[in-house]
């Protein structure tokens, strides 16, 4: 098992537009921002984490393919960013054929967890793994190899219907693949305080899920939006907007939650 110190979250939530990758990479900034050695794994073949984090495609030389086909470490993968204390795994479209490559292998949802394995000596205080918006072999892999999940939510009318799919999902792995998954925690995406439906949502996720659920919204926010065009994280590009903000409370409650796991 990867070391206890490399403490690895998988962000994932099958439906798309929800601030998975937002909240990835911002969280990882604001965890990277307070001096935790943070490591992105973008396993998104569209690859946005890495271009909202500035890597451009033709400097992709090695990705998170080179380390689910074995090819590759995770200290050769990795690369700086711009943001200190914070290092990505790229994305690049390879990823489309990782499925058919490894469908037959018997260790085909164990590849990232045996990479990840090695990365003790690497000490990095946090690993999150950005998914796909989809639940496929590349999803499987990120919940195979992760100590928990991170269920970003959209606070929109269908969010219960979708969460109560990813919740089963998250069983299912537990009960065949990774018996130790944890659900990290939801955290509830794109509030709009002048929406009496979104307030609504928030009363029915946190009646439903209670302490699951982070107490930290983050808003719908211009400037988290524009972040990724410009290659920043909202952090970097407006510290001081209310969804830059938010990802700042996030990451104090992330710590939080793990300090009482650790103390429990």
């Amino acid at each position: 098992m990867a070391s206890e110190r490399n403490r690895i979250i998988t962000i994932a939530n099958q439906k798309g537009g929800v601030g998975k990758t937002t909240t990835a990479i911002n969280l990882a900034t604001a965890l990277a921002a307070i001096g935790e050695r943070v490591l992105i794994v973008d396993l998104d073949p569209q690859g946005n984490a890495s271009t909202g984090l500035g890597i451009q495609r033709r400097d992709r030389k090695l990705s998170s393919y080179d380390l689910l086909v074995g090819s590759h470490t995770v200290e050769e993968a990795a690369i700086d960013t711009a943001v200190p204390n914070l290092s990505i795994i790229p994305s690049t479209l390879d990823l489309l054929g990782l499925e058919m490559e490894i469908s037959q292998q018997p260790d085909r949802v164990y590849r990232l967890k045996k990479a990840l394995d090695q990365t003790g000596g690497l000490a990095y205080s946090y690993i999150l793994v950005d998914c796909p918006p989809s639940f496929n072999l590349l999803t499987m892999n990120a919940m195979a190899a992760a100590h928990s999940v991170l269920v970003p939510l959209q606070c929109e009318f269908f969010a219960l219907e979708g969460l109560s799919q990813l919740l089963e999902t998250i069983n299912q792995v537990r009960r065949g693949v990774n018996p130790s998954l944890d659900i990290q925690g939801i955290v509830l995406t794109m509030f709009d305080a002048r929406n009496n439906l979104a307030q609504q949502v928030v009363n029915d996720v946190r009646t439903h899920l209670g302490e699951k659920v982070y107490r930290t919204l983050i808003p719908r926010n211009v400037r988290v939006s524009e972040a990724p065009s410009y290659g920043k994280p909202a952090i970097l590009y407006d510290l001081k907007c209310a969804g830059s903000q938010a990802y700042l409370q996030l990451a104090s409650e992330v710590i939080q939650r793990e300090r009482q796991r650790k103390a429990a």
